[in-house]
């Protein structure tokens, strides 16, 4: 039976080792907007080489969710997790991404997809961007959430 969980974590152990990543970004007119996401699967790519990592858009650029899980079904992967690049958790990640993997897990059901949170709710992200943003205030930049 394939699940569709919002989170390994709320899942509880998940079944199956996840084998697949894709890391899915919104998408742009421009191709250059993309470099920072391609950067980001390089380096998760050559820190786990023997896992499936694709990159993904939802619109405006390929390939897309359904594409690029398609090609991890296609490579074997048996537990793929979808990592929304995304800030916040706004409409696309409540509505257009869950419809886009429901449909994943109808064209291969043997497959278990699991989405997780959207990046932006990871606390670690929130103080990267506190720092950066206060070492643009000059002064010391001190871990902004420690007391």
């Amino acid at each position: 039976m394939t699940a569709l969980t919002e989170s390994p974590t709320q899942a509880g152990a998940p079944a199956a080792a996840v084998d697949g990543l894709i890391l899915l970004a919104h998408g742009a007119r421009d191709p250059a907007w993309a470099r920072p996401f391609e950067r980001v699967a390089a380096l998760v790519r050559a820190a786990r080489p023997q896992a499936a990592v694709a990159l993904a858009f939802l619109e405006g650029m390929a390939p897309d969710l359904a594409g690029a899980g398609a090609a991890l079904a296609a490579n074997g992967c048996r537990h793929v997790v979808v990592l929304p690049l995304f800030l916040g958790t706004g409409g696309h990640v409540r509505r257009d991404v869950p419809a886009q993997l429901a449909a994943l897990t109808a064209a291969h059901p043997a497959v278990r997809w699991t989405l997780a949170p959207a990046i932006g709710d990871d606390e670690r992200l929130v103080r990267a961007l506190a720092t950066i943003a206060l070492q643009h205030l000059g002064g010391p930049t001190a871990d902004p959430g420690a007391s």
